[in-house]
């Protein structure tokens, strides 16, 4: 029988409970206010930074990032301890953290440059006492290896946008070329080349076998009568890669050479390297009568 009248329940624990809860709700507010400080500089923009960056969002692992750098850990042992990879990253320490975690001053005079980097898209946050701790992060985002075709033909797409319009590559000027035609062998070519580079973390034309770009065409069962090869790595989406390559004057020009007429496209991923992503683009013209 439950007895009403019972005063078994003490009132002391409970309040210690209450303050331990409106402590942890106080420390979330002054999170929060951190990173509404830190967004509104991106928004507007410093002296010596970038007006208009996307908001940052709050990480858990870049949380504890965070957390361990505090405690002495090197960038790149907290990332490993925490579980989070990053293309780029930057620690903040701000002491003197008002109550009321409002920073936007601290922010804007002391690290504008950093905090408005457009790269930039995590923030990690730790808090102890009147000192705070920010780790700035651009997130390591590859694409989708189950989307493998799709990107292929996306980074296809921008070659043969930047063939359609005469350019310079370098010194050298190119006329605007025919669009490449999409090969399955040679797409399988480039496939396994970046497949075994992000395996053994390196980029080189020439591969672990010692084998040259033409003959692992031939081995994709591939006939053709000139070859080229373009490669890249630490580059996360077709834009960027393409870019990339388009800025520079050698990788340019094989875009660019008319000769060519069909090519594949392989990516592949590292996550345990900070390159992460490998890229190789197959570039041939198919021997006569093929």
């Amino acid at each position: 029988m439950t007895d009403l009248n019972c005063k078994c329940q003490p009132r002391a624990p409970a309040a210690r409970a209450l303050l331990v809860l409106l402590g942890a709700l106080g420390a979330a507010g002054a999170r929060a206010d951190i990173l509404e400080s830190v967004n509104a500089v991106r928004a507007a923009g410093c002296s010596g930074g970038v007006k208009g960056s996307a908001p940052l969002t709050t990480n858990a692992q870049l949380d504890e990032v965070a957390r361990r750098m505090a405690g002495g850990a090197s960038l790149r042992s907290a990332q490993q301890l925490a579980g989070y990879h990053a293309i780029s990253a930057y620690l903040v320490s701000i002491d003197d953290v008002p109550a009321d975690g409002d920073v936007r001053h601290i922010v804007e005079t002391q690290f504008c440059a950093q905090s408005t980097n457009p790269h930039f898209r995590e923030l990690g946050i730790y808090r102890q006492g009147a000192q705070a701790w920010l780790t700035f992060a651009e997130p390591f985002t590859p694409p989708d290896l189950s989307d493998a075709g799709t990107v292929a033909a996306r980074v296809l797409e921008l070659v043969n946008a930047a063939r359609a319009s005469a350019r310079r590559c370098g010194n050298a000027a190119y006329p605007a070329a025919p669009p490449l035609s999409r090969s399955a062998l040679l797409e399988r070519a480039a496939q396994d080349y970046a497949r075994d580079m992000a395996t053994f973390s390196y980029m080189d034309h020439t591969g672990r076998d010692g084998s040259l770009p033409q003959e692992r065409i031939t081995r994709s069962g591939y006939r053709w009568s000139e070859t080229a090869e373009n490669l890249g790595s630490g580059s996360l989406t077709p834009e960027m890669v393409v870019l990339g390559w388009l800025g520079s004057p050698s990788h340019c020009a094989n875009l660019m050479d008319g000769i060519y007429r069909e090519a594949g496209v392989g990516f592949a991923i590292d996550p345990r390297n900070e390159v992460g992503v490998y890229w190789a683009l197959e570039l041939a013209r198919p021997a006569a009568g093929r």
